[in-house]
C-alpha cells in the first residue's frame, strides 16, 4: 500500500472535511423541514425542533388530505405543477433538439451570428419589467402561455449544439448515400447516440418547470392554475402571519415544512434514475467556443 507524504495527507484530510460540511449544510435543510413536520405544535413554535421531532405525528400531512382550506388548494397546484413539468419539458426538448441540430452544422448560413445572438441573451438581459411587459403584451397570461413563453434556455442549446458537433460526420455521411434525410439523420443517429446528453438537458428542464414560481406568480391572474410553487409560498406567508390564530393540532408551519417535503419528492424520487447520465452529459456536452 502506498504510504501518502505529509502533504498528499493534509489536502485528503481538508478535502474530506470540506466534503462533509457541504454534505451536512445541503442536507441539513431537508432533515429539519421533515422533522419540523413531523413534530408538535408546541415544539414548532417554541423552537425546540433541531435535528429530530418532538412530539411526532402525522397531523400536518393529513391536512393536505382532509383540510378543506388547504387541501383543494395544494393538489390542483400539485396537478398544475405536473401539467407545467410534463408539457413544458417535452415542448422545451422539442425546441432545443432541433435548435442544436440545426446550429451543429457547418453549412448552416449566418452561424456565427445566429450562435452569438443565442450566447448573448446569456449575458444580458432587458429587465424585470419590460420583459413582463412584452410577456403581457404576447398573451403570456394562463398555462399554455407560461410553457411557450419560457420554451427554451440557450445554455441548454449549447450544450446539446456542442454534443451533436462531436458526432462522427462519417455516420451522417454514410446515412446520406443510404438516402436518409435530415430528420431520419436526427432521429436514427443523433438522438440514438446522446442519451446521456439529452437526459441531463431534460433533467434541468424538468426543474427549471418544476420550481417555476415568479413568472407564472405574476403573469398568471387565475389562481386556479398557478403552480405548487406559489401555494408554498401563501402557505408559508400564512405560517408567518401573526393573526392566524387557530385551534389546530398542529402548527402552521409544520404546515408550510409538510408541503414542501411533498413537494420535493417527485425530484428526490427522478433525480437518482437520471444523475448518472448528468456528469457524463455536461462533460460531454461542454462549452468548446
Amino acid at each position: 500500500m502506498k504510504r501518502l507524504d505529509k502533504s498528499e495527507l493534509i489536502f485528503k484530510i481538508i478535502a474530506y472535511v470540506l466534503v462533509t460540511l457541504f454534505a451536512i449544510t445541503t442536507l441539513y435543510p431537508l432533515v429539519y423541514s421533515l422533522s419540523a413536520a413531523l413534530s408538535g405544535k408546541i415544539a414548532v413554535e417554541s423552537g425546540q425542533v433541531v435535528l429530530w421531532p418532538v412530539n411526532p405525528n402525522l397531523d400536518a400531512f393529513k391536512a393536505f388530505f382532509t383540510n378543506p382550506d388547504y387541501a383543494t388548494k395544494f393538489w390542483v397546484s400539485y396537478t398544475n405543477t405536473l401539467f407545467y413539468t410534463f408539457y413544458g419539458t417535452i415542448f422545451s426538448m422539442v425546441c432545443t433538439i432541433f435548435a442544436a441540430y440545426a446550429l451543429s452544422k457547418s453549412n448552416l448560413l449566418f452561424k456565427r451570428q445566429i450562435n452569438f445572438f443565442i450566447v448573448f441573451t446569456m449575458w444580458f438581459s432587458a429587465g424585470i419589467m419590460p420583459t413582463y411587459l412584452n410577456y403581457l403584451a404576447m398573451g403570456v397570461n394562463n398555462r399554455w402561455g407560461i410553457i411557450y413563453g419560457f420554451g427554451v434556455q440557450a445554455f441548454n442549446i449549447i450544450l446539446l449544439r456542442n454534443y451533436f458537433q462531436g458526432i462522427s460526420k462519417e455516420i451522417e455521411e454514410a446515412a446520406i448515400v443510404d438516402g436518409a434525410g435530415e430528420m431520419k439523420i436526427l432521429t436514427s443517429i443523433y438522438l440514438p447516440m446522446s442519451k446521456s446528453s439529452l437526459a441531463t438537458v431534460t433533467l434541468f428542464y424538468a426543474l427549471s418547470r418544476w420550481n417555476g414560481y415568479f413568472w407564472n406568480m405574476r403573469l398568471v391572474s387565475d389562481s386556479n392554475q398557478h403552480p405548487l410553487q406559489v401555494i408554498l409560498r401563501n402557505i408559508v406567508g400564512d405560517a408567518s402571519n401573526t393573526d392566524n390564530i387557530n385551534n389546530w393540532t398542529f402548527s402552521l408551519y409544520s404546515l408550510s415544512y409538510a408541503a414542501i417535503v411533498l413537494s420535493i419528492i417527485p425530484i428526490i424520487v427522478v433525480y437518482p434514475i437520471l444523475q448518472k447520465y448528468m456528469s457524463q452529459g455536461v462533460n460531454e456536452g461542454g462549452v468548446k467556443e
